[in-house]
């Protein structure tokens, strides 16, 4: 059992090929997120409380970090 004062390790998933990112706490998927206002509101919903989700060393951010939300949104830019 992990002790009181530890956090979890919740990670932000590389992004899928629509630019959306799952978040996980251990093996538990707690959402998905489509930017990084997203994340910290999933995090809220799950009575996880971070401040500053793009500066803090309690998320793992896989496959690029807070600003990389890429989708194919930016391979069909209209004209």
């Amino acid at each position: 059992m992990a002790h009181p004062t530890e956090h979890p390790h919740i990670v932000v998933h590389s992004p899928a090929l629509d630019g959306s990112r799952r978040v996980t706490s251990g093996d538990e998927m707690l959402g998905i997120a489509t930017h990084v206002d997203d994340v910290g509101e999933i995090l809220r919903l799950a009575d996880l409380y971070v401040t500053d989700v793009e500066g803090t060393d309690l998320i793992e951010w896989q496959g690029g970090g807070p600003d990389d939300w890429p989708g194919l949104s930016e391979h069909h830019e209209t004209a």
